[in-house]
Formats: C-alpha cells, structure tokens, sequence
C-alpha cells in the first residue's frame, strides 16, 4: 500500500512518526556513515543514483536522508513503509523539515564518523546537524565523476564490514523496528541459516523461525519464533481455553500486551505457554476490551 506524502504535513502521519520513533532504535555499524539523498524509486537501490552510490559506498554503513521519514539506514529500505511512499525529491525544504530530519540523523549517527554525499535541502540539513562531517560533493550533482571521485578518496582510509555481518545487522535491525525493542535481537541467534531467494526463511537447527518477505520486509513468525517472541516479553496475546481455530475473537482475550497495533505479529499464549502466532487485527487494548470482533488471525498453532 502507498503511503502518500505531498508536503511538509506528512511529518505528523503516524507512519512516518512511527518510522522515527522506532529509527531510535537501530545503530549504526562500522566506523563511519556514508549519509545519501533518497530517490523517486523504491527501494532506493534499484534507482539509477544509488547504483551509482554503491560503487563507493557498498561495504560500509550507508543512511538515506528523506523527509518525511528521516533517516533510512540501507538495511531497512525494503521494509514498510520505507519501501513504499511517494515523495518529491526536488525542491525547498522547509525549517520543520530540516529540523526534524536533521534531529533523527543526529541520532541515529551518534558519534561515528559521517561522510555527507548530499546536495541541495539534504546538504543543509547535514551542514546545521552533523558540521564535522566529510562533505563529498563539490558541485551540487551527487553522480557527477568529480563528486563520485571525491565519495570514492574519502572511503579509502575506512575497513569495510564483512557481508555476514551486515547481513546478520540487517536481519536484527528489521526485528529490533517491527518489535519496538533491542531485545528483538533474540529472535536472530548468532549461527541463523536464510534459505530461499525471495521471501526469506529464517531457520535455526533446522526449525523455522520466521519467513522475511520480499514485498514488504517485515517477519512473519513460526511457532519457534512465537517462543522466542514470548521470551522477549513484548506482543503476547492471553487465553484461558484450547486454541481450536485460526480466528480469535476479542471476547476470548483475557489479556494483551498494549504496543499491539493492528498488523503487528503477535504470539498467542495459554498459562504462559506459546499455542499459536498470528497478525493482530485489534490493537492490544481493544482487545481486552472489546465484546466482539476479530481479535488475531492465527497462522500457526499447536495441534
């Protein structure tokens, strides 16, 4: 689904506060951050600049400015809603724009050292926020040869990170944002195996963790990863009967942890023991609440 964002208005939908407030989150990885401007096409990689990007950048940690999102750090550019807003990439920002944009950059890159490819309203935004930064692009076209020429001298003196590292930092980063929780780096053990080429399964020993789908990067759980859910402590769905069916309705919640919106994977469980996993159709509070309705559809449960 598009999430549509004309003008500096859409800052304040909860998508895009929601992508903020959960960015806090994620860290990034390496010594330093190569800081780019985002692209009309999504995922930004599959653009014709950020093709070009990579042929300095790829091997080191890279943040995508965008407004009104804030800061994309390239492992999270196929995830919801990141993947799939419309947005103009041209023209003037606006004083909340850069300021907004420019607190979650600020933050998320902490103290690690920036290199700032940017130009226009993203070099503004990098100029007031991150001063020290490296800026590489000199005359206001980020893919020109002398700019690109610049990027490529100022990576040199940087080690690149080892691609099952980011891989791993990937997979943990996606479950730390859909989780709301660092802890959500449980669900991603040290010896995991990905198997299959689009919608990714997730395995350790031999058991299914998640599947990560292709369309929109987000986890959907197995029972093995319900277990694991549930040791977090965070999306869990109380019954006090035998789960039977793949419909839980809300009269049939005695309790519900409250993060729970709409969509989140949730583990469903009975004297705190896991016996299904499934998508939350209520939000947590209404569900306890709630005298009829759909409470969680049911992927898996124990038969």
């Amino acid at each position: 689904m598009k999430v549509i964002c004309t003008n500096e208005t859409s800052l304040h939908r909860p998508e895009a506060r929601r992508w903020r407030e959960r960015v806090r989150l994620l860290e990034p990885q390496g010594d330093v951050v190569i800081v780019l401007p985002c692209s009309m096409r999504k995922p930004y990689s599959s653009s014709k600049s950020h093709r070009i990007f990579t042929q300095a950048s790829k091997g080191f940690q890279e943040a995508i400015l965008t407004s009104p999102f804030g800061v994309c750090p390239r492992e999270m550019e196929q995830t919801y809603p990141i993947q799939s807003y419309d947005v103009s990439t041209v023209g003037e920002w606006s004083q909340e724009e850069i300021k907004v944009t420019g607190e979650c950059l600020a933050e998320y890159v902490q103290d690690k050292e920036v290199i700032a490819h940017v130009a226009h309203g993203y070099l503004t935004v990098c100029q007031e926020y991150l001063p020290d930064a490296t800026f590489t692009c000199t005359d206001g076209r980020t893919t020109s040869s002398e700019s690109m020429k610049n990027l490529k001298m100022a990576t040199r003196e940087y080690k690149k990170i080892k691609s099952r590292e980011k891989q791993t930092h990937m997979l943990r980063s996606i479950a730390r944002y859909q989780f709301n929780t660092r802890k959500a780096d449980e669900l991603i053990p040290s010896d995991y195996k990905l198997r299959g080429r689009f919608d990714r399964r997730l395995m350790h020993q031999d058991e299914q963790i998640a599947v990560l789908h292709h369309d929109n990067g987000i986890y959907s759980l197995n029972i093995k990863g319900g277990i694991l859910l549930n040791d977090i402590g965070v999306n869990w769905v109380e019954i006090d009967f035998d789960l039977k069916t793949n419909t839980l309705f809300a009269p049939g919640v005695v309790d519900a942890y409250p993060g729970i919106i709409p969509k989140d994977e949730v583990v469903v469980i009975r004297n705190g023991e896991v016996v299904g996993v499934g998508k939350a159709i209520m939000c947590g509070e209404e569900m306890k609440r709630g005298e009829k309705g759909v409470a969680v559809r049911v992927r898996h449960r124990l038969r």
